[in-house]
């Protein structure tokens, strides 16, 4: 069964909670009982496929699924769409040091991984509850998710998918992935802000009981694909607890040793699934906890003061250009022992003041686990040049600035456990900014220096492939040439009516 972060809502079954994505009445879903592995469990399952693994994991969250619904879902997800047969293989940087390539599926980012599972158990959440209502899933997307969301969901029947992401606020290569989404349930919206206002719009939707019920009298139910939907955190447990079975089976640990893992971290939900997955048994040291230069989590973590009353800074990382992560209340309901009050108070704080402060007994608590840095911009490319030149291997922005904040890592501590750092996205996802870290604003193209900046984004995926000697990520190959099928521009304050106006109602 899973319970809501702040106490407000009865408890409800795990079909339930994927179908409802929050808490009507604001909060999240979490599991009533964390399940636990032992350490003869964990050992018992080395060697098996990503697939094997997922479904162990996934039957001891959703009691109400039967193990054959959880391995045809599985078997939908991972089946065919990864372009890797190891789903998330490991590439060995140092002795100690590991990158997990999240990467490999069919939108060239890490929310593939959730986001090819969750519509299976979705769509099977809505049988056995037996909806009557049309689902429409909402999303808010920083560049990534959106995407990912809408492969996804596109034309599963009895659903209907709505992306909203920051208008001229992610790559040219991101907004083309989205406004190029073939499916006739899919619809895309630009808005114009920044992803914050773009979750808080969906956020606002979801408790909005009045136009909720509105939508239930025109056969409507909402739903969401953002990592506030546990259907969307809980497939992302699966490759932490993979991961670590590899190193043990490749004999790079040994069974019981804990390690370290680095996320770059921006609403919270990846490195979410990391600290579930020690919960359960999991031998991990530390998490790693990677920002950009909005660095509210960095902050929080080092003061116990959330504040996001900051200036919003665009980033050559923008999947993590985020002030309100929203997972992070799980993680408060975990670390202050399922403080429910505690949760309302700062929540509500972080509504009505913009900022919230947890405590020095809660902070201590969150850093027994948790050790967090951030990377300016300069610091990202850098880092993105060094690893290439160093070992000839390609990073993005995103998971650069994870690198960069592991090296902080290690020069603070000192500690050289066997870490592994979640690579988030392709390289050919952020051409553009890889391109400028390698070679400068300028690069030869056809013989010819030119300003990258004045280079179409498409143009330089064959000049980075060039570069680099890989070839182009297969979700990104021949973007350019498909046609735009999504136009729609908002403001924030015109999202209800959008979503209104797409529903014809």
């Amino acid at each position: 069964m899973y319970i809501s972060t702040r106490d407000n809502f009865q408890a409800v079954s795990a079909a339930e909670a994927i179908k409802l994505g929050m808490v009507p009445t604001g909060g999240l879903f979490v599991p009533r009982n964390v399940p636990t592995l032992s350490e003869e469990e964990l050992t018992s399952l080395v060697g098996k496929t990503y697939q094997e693994v997922a479904v162990k994991l996934l039957s001891l969250y959703l009691a109400d699924y039967s193990a054959a619904e959880i391995e045809a879902c599985v078997d939908a997800a991972y089946r065919e769409n990864f372009a890797h047969q190891e789903i998330t293989p490991l590439h060995q940087l140092t002795d100690s040091a590991y990158i997990l390539e999240l990467w490999h599926g069919p939108t060239a980012a890490f929310k593939d991984m959730a986001l090819q599972l969750m519509p299976h158990l979705l769509s099977l959440a809505l049988k056995k509850l037996q909806v009557r209502e049309e689902m429409v899933i909402l999303v808010a997307t920083s560049g990534d998710t959106g995407k990912a969301a809408l492969e996804g969901f596109k034309d599963v029947p009895g659903l209907r998918i709505i992306c909203f992401y920051p208008y001229k606020g992610v790559s040219q290569i991101q907004e083309r992935q989205m406004v190029t989404t073939e499916g006739e349930n899919t619809y895309v919206v630009g808005v114009e802000g920044n992803f914050d206002d773009c979750q808080n719009a969906v956020k606002i939707l979801f408790a909005d009981e009045v136009f909720r019920s509105f939508l239930a009298d025109k056969g409507f139910s909402l739903s969401s694909a953002n990592s506030i939907n546990w259907g969307r955190l809980l497939p992302q447990i699966v490759y932490y607890v993979y991961t670590y079975l590899k190193l043990v089976e490749e004999g790079r640990i040994k069974s019981g040793e804990k390690i370290n893992f680095v996320v770059p971290t921006g609403n919270f939900g990846n490195i979410l699934a990391a600290w579930y997955a020690e919960r359960m048994g999991l031998p991990i040291h530390k998490l790693i906890c990677a920002s950009n230069e909005n660095k509210v989590l960095t902050d929080f973590f080092q003061t116990g003061i959330y504040e996001k009353n900051r200036p919003f800074k665009q980033t050559i990382s923008p999947s993590m250009d985020i002030l309100i992560s929203s997972n992070l209340e799980r993680f408060l309901f975990e670390m202050t022992d399922r403080d429910a009050l505690s949760i309302k108070t700062w929540m509500k704080d972080l509504q009505e003041k913009g900022r919230f402060s947890v405590g020095e007994n809660v902070l201590k608590t969150i850093n027994e686990i948790l050790w967090a840095g951030f990377a300016t911009e300069e610091e990202t490319k850098t880092t993105i040049k060094e690893i290439y030149s160093k070992y000839g291997y390609t990073l993005d922005t995103h998971t650069a600035v994870g690198m960069k904040v592991y090296q902080q890592y290690l020069a603070e501590t000192g500690n050289e456990t066997v870490t592994v750092l979640d690579s988030t996205a392709s390289p050919f996802k952020f051409t553009a900014s890889v391109l400028k870290a390698l070679t400068g604003n300028e690069t030869n193209l056809e013989e010819n220096c030119v300003e990258i900046d004045d280079v179409n984004e498409f143009v330089l995926l064959k000049e980075l492939s060039r570069k680099i000697d890989l070839p182009i990520h297969p979700a990104l190959q021949d973007l350019e040439k498909k046609p735009i099928l999504h136009q729609r521009v908002c403001t924030k304050e015109e999202i209800k009516s959008t979503v209104k106006n797409i529903l014809g109602i």
